[in-house]
C-alpha cells in the first residue's frame, strides 16, 4: 500500500505540475495575445506611408527580436494579399494626405484634424509616433512641431513614447570624403555629425538635429531615432517611377540616364525599410540615428540600365542636366535625388538588427521581384486575345478594335515575319561592322541571327515564299516574349491555325524552373492567351461579303474567287480534324467564345467587341497618355464648339423665320384690318342714307328755320328759343 501511495502522489503532483505549466503557459500566451502597441505614421496614402504602415499591421510587436518569427512574418507580409490581422500586431493609424482617399484595410483608425491641438491629443496616446519627410517638404515643419509637443507633455505620460523621423540621405549629400585619397571609403552610422546637407535639404537636417535633441531630454518618457533612409524603390515605384513607366510603355528607343550615370545612388527597397522600423520599434536601439540602405554600391546608370534590360530593350541614353530638367515628369527635389553620389554602409542595421532583405544587394540583382511588384501594384496586366476563323470571316478588323481598346500589339503572320527579318538583318550586320567595342555576346548573337536569317531565306525560296512551321512557331514565340507583348499584351490574328501549331507555341519554357505545384498547367503562362475569341460564318455569307468588296480592297490580296475558296476549303479541312487548333485551347481550360458574325449586323463588329470586353474587363493599363488627353480634349472641344455653332446658326435660322413668319402675319393681319375697316365704312355709309334723307325731308328744314329765327332774335336763352319755335312750327302739328 506504501509503495502504491507512494506512486500515486508521484503521479499527482507529476499532473499538478504539468497543469501548473500548462496554466502559466496559457497565461503567459494570453498576457503575449492581447498586448498590442498603437503606431502613429503620417500621410497614410503616400507611398511610404502605405507600404510601411501595410507592413508594419501584419508585424507582432518584438517579433524581429526573434529571427525565426521574423522569417515566418515577413513571409506573411510578402503577399500580395493583405494578412488577415495576428493578435499584438501593431495598431496604426494616421493621417492623409489626400482627405478624399478612403481608410486601408489595414488601418485601425484616420485621424482627422483641423488644428493642431486635436492632433496632439491624438500623438500622445500613440506608443510610437513616425514621422515621413521625404516625399512632402510641408511635413517637416510638422514633424518639427510633433516631437516638440510630445517633448512638452513628457510629464504626463504614463509610459515610455518613441518618436523616429524618416528622412533622407540627402542630408549627407555634400560630406567631404572620410579619406580624400580613396573616396570610395563609405559613410557609416558613426559619421552622422560630419554630415553636409544638399543645399536644398538644409531644412531635413534641421528636423534631424531637433528630432535627436528633443530625445534625449528625459529618456525615460520619451526616446526618439532618425532613420536616413536611401531612395526607396519596390511595389508601384515612388521616385523611380517615371523610369519604369517609360520602360513599360516603350514608347522611346532608350531609357534616359541623367548626367554622365557614375554617381553612386543609395537606395533601398520600401519593404526593408519598414523592416527597419520595425526592428527599431521592437528593439528601441541605443544608436539613434540610422543609415537604412542596401548593401549596394550602384551607380545610376547601373539602375537605368537594369530596368530598361528587364521591362524595355535594355538600352540607356545618356542626357545632360540642363535637358533633364526640361522634363515635365521630374520635380527639383527628385532631380536632386538622382543625381546624389554617395557610398554609405549601414554597419548597425547589418549588424544587429534581423531583417529579412527584399533587395540586399540593390536593384539590379533583385529586378525580377522588382518587376513583378511593380506590375501587380499598379495592376499593369497583359492583356492576351487569340482571335480565329475562317478567310473574311472579319479577325482583322475586331482583331484591330480590341488592341485600340485595350492599347495591345496586333500580332499577324505577315507583320511577324517581315519584322523579324528586319531586325535580324540588322543584328547579323553588325558581323561587317568596323567597331571594335563590340563585345563577345554581342557577336555571338550577330552570327547566331545571320546563320537563322540565311535558313528563313532558303526555306522562303525552297517553299515559294512560305515558311515551315518550326520557323513560323519560333518567330511567334520570340514576337509574342518580345517585352512590348509582355508588357501591355497582345492579339493574334489568325494564328495558330493546327493543334500541332498552338502546341509547339505555347509549350512551356525549356529553360525555366519546374513549377512547385504539381497541378501547374502544361503551357506557357507568359504567351497563352486569356480567351479564344472564334468567329465562323456559312461559306455562302462569307463569298457574298467578299463579293460585295470594292475591286481596289480585293486587289492584291488572297480575297480572290479562286484564293477564297482554296482558303476556306483548307480551313474547312482543318476545322473537321479530330484534334483542332480549339481542341488544343479546350483542353488546356481557356475560355472559347463563339460568334456567328452573320448575327451581328452592329457597325464595325460593335456587338462581338462589347461581348470580348464584357469576358476581359476594364484595361489593365495607364490608361491615356497626356498626349492621347491632350487629343481627346481638343477634339472634344471643336465638337464643343462646332455644336455650339450649329445650335447658334439653327437659332439664328430660325429667329430669321420667326421673325420673317411674324412679319408677314402681321402685314396680313393689317391687310385684313384694312379691308374690315373699309367694308365696315361702307356698310355704315349704306346704312346711313336713309337716315340723312329722313332728316333732310323732315327734320333739318324746320331745324333750319329755328336756328335763323334764333339767329335773328338773339334770345337770352337760345334753346328753349329753339325748342318752342320747333314745338309751334312743328309740320306734323299744322
Amino acid at each position: 500500500n506504501a509503495e502504491y501511495m507512494g506512486h500515486h502522489c508521484l503521479h499527482f503532483h507529476s499532473y499538478q505540475s504539468k497543469h501548473l505549466v500548462k496554466m502559466a503557459e496559457e497565461e503567459d500566451f494570453v498576457a503575449h495575445k492581447i498586448e498590442s502597441k498603437k503606431v502613429f505614421i503620417n500621410h497614410l496614402d503616400s507611398f511610404h506611408g502605405k507600404n510601411i504602415s501595410r507592413y508594419l499591421s501584419a508585424c507582432v510587436v518584438g517579433s524581429s527580436t526573434n529571427e525565426a518569427e521574423e522569417a515566418e512574418e515577413n513571409e506573411s507580409v510578402d503577399s500580395e494579399l493583405i494578412p488577415k490581422a495576428k493578435e499584438g500586431c501593431y495598431e496604426i493609424v494616421g493621417t492623409l494626405q489626400d482627405a478624399t482617399a478612403g481608410k486601408p484595410e489595414w488601418v485601425k483608425e484616420i485621424i482627422e484634424f483641423t488644428n493642431k491641438e486635436q492632433l496632439a491629443e491624438q500623438l500622445v496616446e500613440c506608443d510610437y509616433v513616425i514621422y515621413d519627410i521625404t516625399e512632402d517638404p510641408e511635413q517637416i515643419l510638422e514633424a518639427t512641431w510633433a516631437i516638440s509637443h510630445m517633448n512638452s507633455e513628457v510629464d504626463n505620460f504614463q509610459s515610455q513614447k518613441v518618436f523616429i523621423l524618416v528622412s533622407t540621405v540627402m542630408t549627407w549629400a555634400k560630406t567631404k570624403a572620410l579619406d580624400p585619397d580613396d573616396p570610395e571609403i563609405p559613410f557609416t552610422e558613426d559619421d552622422y555629425r560630419r554630415r553636409k546637407p544638399h543645399p536644398n535639404f538644409k531644412n531635413h537636417i534641421s528636423c534631424e538635429k531637433q528630432v535627436i535633441k528633443l530625445g534625449k531630454t528625459n529618456k525615460s518618457k520619451l526616446i526618439s531615432f532618425v532613420v536616413a533612409a536611401g531612395l526607396s524603390y519596390g511595389m508601384e515605384e515612388s521616385i523611380f517611377h517615371y523610369m519604369f513607366r517609360a520602360a513599360w510603355l516603350g514608347e522611346v528607343d532608350a531609357l534616359q540616364c541623367f548626367g554622365n550615370g557614375v554617381n553612386v545612388v543609395p537606395t533601398i527597397h520600401v519593404k526593408d525599410l519598414a523592416a527597419i522600423l520595425q526592428n527599431v520599434c521592437d528593439s528601441k536601439p541605443k544608436t539613434r540615428y540610422l543609415l537604412a540602405v542596401d548593401d549596394s554600391q550602384t551607380t545610376m546608370q547601373e539602375i537605368v540600365k537594369a530596368v530598361s534590360k528587364s521591362l524595355h530593350n535594355g538600352k540607356v541614353r545618356l542626357i545632360s542636366d540642363e535637358d533633364a530638367l526640361l522634363r515635365p515628369d521630374i520635380e527639383q527635389a527628385d532631380f536632386d535625388r538622382l543625381l546624389v553620389d554617395l557610398r554609405m554602409d549601414a554597419v548597425y542595421v547589418k549588424e544587429n538588427m534581423n531583417v529579412s532583405w527584399v533587395g540586399e544587394t540593390g536593384i539590379p540583382d533583385a529586378m525580377e521581384r522588382i518587376k513583378r511588384e511593380y506590375k501587380e501594384s499598379r495592376r499593369l496586366l497583359p492583356v492576351r486575345v487569340c482571335v480565329l476563323g475562317p478567310p473574311a470571316a472579319g479577325k482583322t478588323a475586331l482583331a484591330e478594335r480590341i488592341c485600340k481598346e485595350y492599347k495591345l500589339h496586333h500580332v499577324k503572320v505577315k507583320d511577324v515575319i517581315e519584322e523579324s527579318i528586319a531586325r535580324l538583318e540588322i543584328s547579323a550586320a553588325r558581323l561587317n561592322s568596323d567597331q571594335e567595342e563590340e563585345e563577345e555576346d554581342d557577336e555571338g548573337k550577330a552570327a547566331e541571327d545571320q546563320e537563322f536569317l540565311e535558313s528563313i531565306r532558303d526555306n522562303m525560296e525552297q517553299n515559294q515564299g512560305r515558311l515551315d512551321d518550326s520557323i513560323m512557331v519560333r518567330l511567334f514565340r520570340e514576337k509574342l516574349h518580345s517585352q512590348p507583348c509582355q508588357n501591355q499584351g497582345f492579339v493574334l490574328d489568325g494564328y495558330p491555325k493546327l493543334y500541332e501549331q498552338a502546341k509547339e507555341l505555347f509549350a512551356p519554357d525549356e529553360d525555366a524552373e519546374e513549377a512547385e505545384d504539381e497541378k501547374a498547367p502544361n503551357y506557357d503562362r507568359l504567351t497563352m492567351p486569356e480567351i479564344v475569341v472564334s468567329l465562323d460564318a456559312a461559306d455562302g455569307f462569307l463569298r457574298d461579303r467578299v463579293m460585295g468588296l470594292p475591286e481596289r480592297v480585293v486587289a492584291g490580296t488572297h480575297n480572290t474567287e479562286d484564293g477564297l475558296n482554296r482558303r476556306l476549303a483548307e480551313f474547312r479541312l482543318h476545322s473537321n480534324e479530330e484534334d483542332t487548333v480549339l481542341n488544343f485551347f479546350d483542353e488546356n481550360e481557356i475560355e472559347i467564345v463563339t460568334v456567328d458574325v452573320a448575327d451581328d449586323v452592329s457597325e464595325m463588329m460593335a456587338d462581338t467587341l462589347g461581348l470580348v470586353t464584357g469576358k476581359l474587363g476594364k484595361g489593365r493599363n495607364y490608361g491615356l497618355t497626356e498626349e492621347e488627353k491632350l487629343v481627346i480634349e481638343k477634339a472634344e472641344a471643336e465638337e464643343r464648339l462646332k455644336k455650339e455653332a450649329e445650335e447658334q446658326e439653327y437659332k439664328e435660322i430660325n429667329n430669321a423665320a420667326e421673325r420673317k413668319l411674324k412679319q408677314q402675319r402681321e402685314a396680313e393681319w393689317s391687310a385684313k384690318l384694312e379691308e374690315v375697316k373699309k367694308q365696315e365704312s361702307e356698310m355704315l355709309e349704306t346704312a346711313s342714307i336713309p337716315l340723312r334723307n329722313y332728316l333732310m325731308k323732315h327734320v333739318m328744314p324746320t331745324l333750319t328755320e329755328a336756328l335763323i329765327e334764333c339767329c335773328k332774335a338773339r334770345p337770352d336763352d337760345a334753346v328753349d328759343y329753339v325748342a318752342e319755335y320747333l314745338f309751334r312750327n312743328n309740320p306734323q302739328i299744322d
